[in-house]
């Protein structure tokens, strides 16, 4: 049977010969796999993500909006350990998402201490210039939410759009030539480019999610990396 980057069964320690190697993704692997708590497309969006924005963005407190368990922030604190701290923020955080923290500092003990878990919404966040929102598939008008957050404080920000709201979202004029969804990740792009940001537009791989499109920006005075364009990253 083959094994689907996608499905939205839980990774369980039946799962755990899938992660053998010696690789920080093997390591990822096995540690959601002892939690058994994670929806197996949760470990591929995550990772998927948050390397691609670590090429771009580095250092910085990392915010984590709707993060539910919260792996994106550990795995993005994997990939930069000059980002002191992260937080993850959701109104309503699953219980579980202890479970996986614990497996994580049992496997990194360096992450310690570094993790917050915050049950709030977005606008009772307190965010700095040097802070990084990451979101994946924030729903809707909460994807908007958080990139107007994220350029209010000048702070950098990265997202990977879903559930596209054709009522409440702006697609623009560009509706008439292209799928609504694409267009308004299109006004998305263009609104915050045109508020003094860089913009990389980028995909994560089809086969995890159909939602793919993965916009990150950072404020052209930020000392955010200029070494990755706005193409497909491999």
């Amino acid at each position: 049977m083959t094994f689907s980057t996608s499905s939205k069964a839980r990774l369980t320690a039946h799962d755990l010969q899938r992660f053998a190697g010696d690789t920080l993704f093997d390591r990822l692997g096995r540690a959601v796999c002892r939690a058994g708590c994670l929806p197996r497309k949760e470990l591929y969006e995550a990772w998927e993500t948050a390397r691609r924005v670590r090429r771009v963005i580095r250092g910085g407190r990392v915010l984590d909006v709707a993060g539910g368990h919260g792996l994106l922030a550990h795995v993005m604190l994997l990939l930069d350990d000059t980002s002191a701290r992260a937080v993850v923020v959701d109104p309503s955080l699953p219980p579980s998402g202890a479970k996986l923290h614990e497996q994580l500092v049992a496997e990194w003990p360096r992450l310690a201490g570094r993790v917050e878990f915050a049950q709030r919404p977005l606008e009772q966040l307190d965010v700095m210039p040097d802070d990084v929102l990451v979101s994946i598939h924030a729903c809707g008008g909460l994807t908007d939410r958080v990139l107007d957050t994220a350029v209010a404080s000048g702070a950098r920000v990265a997202v990977l759009p879903c559930c596209h709201d054709f009522e409440t979202c702006d697609a623009g004029a560009l509706a008439g030539w292209m799928d609504r969804a694409l267009a308004i990740d299109v006004i998305r792009a263009l609104r915050v480019e045109g508020q003094g940001y860089r913009v990389w537009t980028q995909t994560i791989p089809a086969d995890v999610t159909p939602k793919n499109r993965l916009l990150i920006a950072a404020p052209h005075y930020s000392a955010a990396s200029a070494s990755a364009g706005s193409t497909r990253s491999a």
